[in-house]
This record gives structure tokens, sequence and C-alpha cells, in this order.
């Protein structure tokens, strides 16, 4: 016997003696036991508590499914017949979407005070319309146009505020419901902090003390020690620019005079939303208006003219943060009445500053269909799953015809395509290879 012979047969050895001490026993697995005074005996059921449970063993039923090429293959066909065509409808919904877009950020630092109306860049509007009415002129003009005004705010000092006008033109009628937005981008409303710095029992009107109200830091009481109310980041930085109502100006009857199309903030908000307010009980001498709320309530709160944030919509839509830094906030909305192809002009009071963070604010005019608003994604992400399931079901499908694979073939097995060299390496000839 040569000396390979011999080494061999020692490992072969040492590799027997092994499996026989990791051979697993038989013998079924033992149950902890429970004894039952009354009935004088020992109970094998497991006591409460144990850990010898079909769940904690792992002995439930299960199923696996054996994935083969004739129940793979129609499943990616079937989820892409399926994913395509609802993908295209989700597409036609947004399509049939008509709004026009004007980002007004740089009204007050691109228009001079007090001058004509000029032309808003191109890149600063973006519409989009089914097509044109035929008694309506398709003229894409859009104008821009900053005055100032004096507003004064509950009985207080006239405060000076900037006025950017906008006229656009509405090249086909709006059925209602005709909604208002303003969009803000580069506001990160998801932020941990500002999330978390709120207190929805003062909103809901109970007069909590300024121990309780930590949740609202960093803007929880003023200097004086007097709780601001409300109290937090989401309130503080209300969105404070106001529209006016959409004035319709070339009336085919030229001597008729300018037509407003009356929109209201009822039924902005949502009814769960309405349901998180009430009106508070602070005593209003007790409290005071948040920073940014300074203008608005100079003289600070009085019986007179403390916010009624119970019939706030506007209020309402705000504290309901955003999940993404880009987002649109419902303002204004006309139920009832076609919005009538016309040149229009709104009026927007710019208070909001976002330059100092960097976004852009604008003012979006939409209608929706039964999938909601504008937003082609969902569309063209369904159409793109089932493209790929198609393609792949396709290239598989033709694989599988030209070169097919047979279904528990031991030869694609590992250790069946190992090299010579491995045998050299570990010491152990493979069947059929004996070493001399």
């Amino acid at each position: 016997m040569s000396q390979t012979q011999t080494h061999t047969d020692s490992i072969d050895g040492q590799e027997h003696d092994e499996v026989q001490k990791k051979s697993k026993s038989r013998r079924p697995a033992s149950k902890l036991t429970t004894f039952i005074p009354s009935r004088g005996r020992w109970t094998g059921r497991p006591h409460r508590g144990s850990t010898d449970t079909a769940f904690r063993q792992q002995r439930l039923k299960a199923w696996q499914p054996i994935l083969t090429p004739k129940t793979v293959l129609p499943l990616f066909f079937i989820v892409g017949i399926i994913f395509a065509p609802i993908g295209g409808l989700l597409l036609y919904a947004s399509a049939q979407v008509q709004e026009i877009t004007i980002d007004y950020t740089h009204c007050r630092t691109e228009v001079q005070n007090d001058t004509a109306f000029q032309q808003i860049p191109s890149k600063y509007v973006s519409s989009s319309f089914k097509g044109s009415d035929a008694n309506c002129t398709n003229d894409p003009t859009y104008m821009w146009r900053q005055t100032s005004t004096n507003v004064t705010y509950n009985g207080g000092v006239p405060v000076n505020t900037s006025v950017c006008s906008l006229q656009f033109n509405i090249p086909d009628n709006l059925n209602p419901p005709v909604l208002l937005y303003y969009r803000l981008t580069n506001f990160y409303q998801n932020h941990r902090r500002y999330v978390k710095s709120i207190d929805s029992n003062q909103l809901k009107g109970q007069a909590i003390n300024n121990n309780s109200l930590g949740a609202c830091s960093p803007l929880d009481t003023d200097p004086d020690g007097k709780p601001y109310w409300p109290c937090g980041l989401i309130a503080n930085s209300i969105f404070n620019d106001s529209f006016s109502n959409p004035v319709q100006l070339n009336v085919h009857d030229s001597n008729a005079p300018n037509i407003t199309y009356n929109m209201t903030q009822n039924g902005i908000a949502w009814n769960s939303d309405k349901a998180l307010y009430a009106p508070t009980k602070y005593d209003p001498a007790k409290i005071r208006p948040p920073p940014n709320w300074y203008l608005r309530y100079q003289d600070n709160y009085t019986s007179e003219n403390l916010p009624d944030l119970e019939s706030d919509e506007a209020f309402q839509v705000w504290m309901r943060t955003a999940g993404l830094p880009n987002f649109s906030k419902l303002a204004k909305r006309n139920d009832n009445e076609t919005m009538q192809c016309s040149m229009y002009q709104v009026d927007i009071q710019n208070n909001f500053p976002v330059d100092v963070y960097g976004g852009t604010k604008s003012l979006v005019i939409s209608t929706r269909t039964v999938m909601g608003g504008k937003n082609p994604f969902l569309g063209i992400a369904y159409v793109a799953v089932g493209g790929i399931c198609i393609v792949l079901g396709t290239l598989f499908t033709v694989t599988h015809l030209i070169k097919p694979r047979k279904l528990g073939d031991h030869t694609y097995l590992s250790w069946n395509n190992d090299q010579p060299s491995t045998a050299t390496a570990t010491g152990i000839s493979r069947p059929g290879n004996d070493a001399a």
C-alpha cells in the first residue's frame, strides 16, 4: 500500500468517526411536563411559557412552491399584461388634468416696483391644457407686476406689503372643481424636530401650563414666560402669502366689467384634521402669538382678535406636514362654477420668505380627475414594471426553448464540476481518480 493510500485511509477514518459523532438522535424531543394536583398525575402537555411549541421549534406546517419554467414564465407575462394597461389608464387620467403653474419667487427682485406689467420669463411658467376652445384665444401671455400697499391687521398699525400681480391666459374652459394651490420647494416639513414641535392638546383647546409645553421647544414660551398659542415651529412658520380671487379681464363683451371668479377656503382641509381643533380655554391676556405672527397681532391677543383655529382651514392645511421637501397645499377652491377661458389676474400679498432657505414658491390653478391631480409618476412606474416583466418573460422563454435545462440535473452540482487540482490540494482523490 502506497503512502498516498495510507494517508487517504486515515482521513476517511477520521471523517467516518466525525460523522458518527454528529449523527442526530432519532428520539422525539422531550416534552416539559406539568403536575396537575386535582388529578394527581403528570401530564405531557407543555406548560405555559414553555419553549417546546410548534411555533418556537419551527415545526409549523409549511408549503414551498417548486419554481419551474412552466410556472415562472407565465407569471412574467401575467404581471406585464396586468400592469401595463393599468399604467396606461393612470397616464391617461393624469393627462386629463389641466393646470397652470407660475413661479413668482423672483417677482420682487426681477420686477421694478409700481411699473407696468412685464413679460414673465418662460422658465417660470408651465402649463398643461387639452387644447384651445373654438371661442377662446390660445395666446400664451404671462405677465407680472409688483406694487405695494398698506395692509392693516386686526386694527393695528398699517403694514407696507409687497403685492405681486400675475396675469395669465386660460385657453380652455376648466370644469369644476377648480383648485388653487401654492407650491413650495426645498422646504423640509418632514424634519424630525420640526414635526415634533407641536402640542395637540393645546390645539384641542386645553389651557396647557408652561411645564407641559416642552414638545414645542424652542417656541414654547416668550421671554416673559407666557406661552405661545399656538406653540411650536410648524405654527410659527405658517405660509402667509394671501391670494385674491382670479379676476376675468378680457370678457367677450368689451363693455362689460371684469368678472371675479369666486373661490373659497371652505372645504380645503380634511374632515379628520378639522376634528383636531377646538376653541381655546386660554385667557387672551396670558398668551402670546408666535414670533412670526407679530405683524398680524401687534397688540397681542385680545378677546376680539383671538384666532379661531377650529374654522381656520388654511391653518389646518399647513399644520398637516408634507412628507417631501417639494409639495403643494390647497389654498382655495370652486366646486360649482366653470372657469371660462380668458385672461385672468391674481394679486398676491408677497409675505412668505423663501430666499432665506433657497426655495421657491408658485401659484397653481388645476383641475382633477378620479385619480386626483396631475402626477404621471405612478402611471410611468406601472408601465415600466409591466414592460420589464414582458421583456424578461420573452427572453427567458426563448432561452428555455433554445437551451432547456433539465429539472433536478445533478451534473450542475458544484462538487461535480471541481477540477482535478482539487484532489491534490485536499489530499482526497475524487471518485474514479484513485492515486497510484
